[in-house]
């Protein structure tokens, strides 16, 4: 195997593909890229059993092709240190050593024999195929990845669950403390599927998402899902079970509702909170008058803060609590200027949703549970 290509390429792939692998592989090969040439692309593997990474990329010259699994942390620390030029790769396949050549040295790394690194998983007969819009899936994991959870007794809970409807694709996460519902409307879909994806899987495609302009091919069955970009492909494990039913938990009327300036709240709960209780991290709101005071304290070392910011509020004078926390995530991850959070009384959920200046083909529903306040 000997071949042309350029660094700063070869690194980028690298690099993505590279987040795959975990720091506590069983298999000591899963610790290796696996790198096949042919038909003038290089394919790069990377894998930790449950999600499998693979890139490609156009290579300069070609001279012999091949397959060689090479050593993943000793070939990123290197390439980092070049400048942008052309290196000549070449593999030895009966010593499994790779040679790196540049204009002005070589150097060379232990390789191993690529055979026994891990088939890529089939999908059953019983799959399905569909094409996503790359703006709805990137939107669908950004708005709701946060809310995932890390629950080993409640596994379905630790991923983004997708329901696809015809013309509405939601997706939803949730760690029973806080839940996210993002829906979009999306033509094209002829049928009624759903499945929970990992939040690792989500991760990756997120940040491989942000270069794609093209519709996204998914493909799924019960097990796996494989998703197919322009120059990557991601396949991995679904998280197998039934998710909660998320709708039964969204009030369906909340009669106090406040129109607040996002930022400001924003920043006001970040002062306030540093002087709450390190153990709850509790924050009351008295929403009243078109007024809201926030009031943190922490009895243990005699601290307290409060602040009062003007809103528009429609309802009863409400004394509600939440998790400072909390209330900082889903404030962070709603983009628009204004927010409307709609209130029941100070023991339901809170229901935050973004204001737009027009209508939009989605909607976000961002639900968050109080905390007790104690008197």
């Amino acid at each position: 195997m000997k071949f042309v290509i350029s660094s700063s390429a070869l690194l980028s792939v690298l690099q993505t593909t590279g987040k795959v692998i975990s720091n506590k592989n069983t298999l000591p090969i899963l610790d290796y890229f696996l790198m096949e040439l042919k038909d003038g692309s290089l394919r790069v593997t990377a894998s930790d059993l449950e999600t499998t990474l693979v890139g490609s990329l156009a290579v300069d010259s070609v001279e012999r092709e091949g397959v060689i699994a090479a050593p993943a942390k000793l070939m990123l620390d290197s390439l980092k240190e070049f400048s942008e030029q052309p290196l000549t790769i070449e593999a030895n396949e009966s010593s499994w050593e790779i040679r790196v050549s540049w204009k002005s040295g070589s150097l060379t790394i232990p390789g191993t024999s690529g055979l026994s690194y891990p088939a890529l998983p089939e999908l059953g007969e019983e799959k399905r195929e569909m094409e996503f819009d790359v703006d709805v899936l990137l939107n669908g994991i950004n708005k709701t990845i946060f809310a995932t959870a890390d629950d080993e007794l409640r596994p379905v809970m630790n991923g983004v669950y997708v329901n696809i409807e015809p013309g509405v694709t939601t997706f939803v996460a949730t760690d029973a403390h806080k839940l996210v519902k993002y829906a979009a409307e999306e033509a094209g879909k002829e049928f009624a599927a759903s499945f929970i994806l990992p939040k690792k899987p989500a991760n990756l495609l997120k940040s491989v998402l942000v270069k794609e302009d093209d519709a996204i091919r998914v493909a799924f069955d019960s097990k796996n899902v494989v998703f197919s970009l322009k120059n990557h492909t991601l396949i991995c494990r679904l998280i197998e079970g039934n998710y909660p039913n998320y709708n039964a938990v969204i009030p369906a009327a909340n009669p106090n509702k406040v129109i607040v300036d996002r930022v400001e709240l924003l920043n006001a709960i970040k002062r306030v909170a540093v002087c709450s209780n390190q153990a709850t991290n509790l924050i009351k709101l008295d929403i009243a008058s078109n007024v809201i005071n926030l009031t943190a304290q922490d009895l243990d070392f005699s601290v307290s803060a409060n602040e009062t910011l003007s809103c528009s509020y429609d309802g009863e004078p409400i004394t509600i609590g939440f998790k400072s926390t909390f209330l900082v995530e889903i404030l962070s991850n709603l983009e628009t200027p204004s927010i409307q959070v709609e209130l029941a009384d100070s023991t339901r959920a809170g229901v935050f949703k973004p204001i737009y200046n027009d209508k939009q083909a989605s909607t976000t529903l961002m639900l968050l549970m109080p905390m007790m306040i104690n008197a």
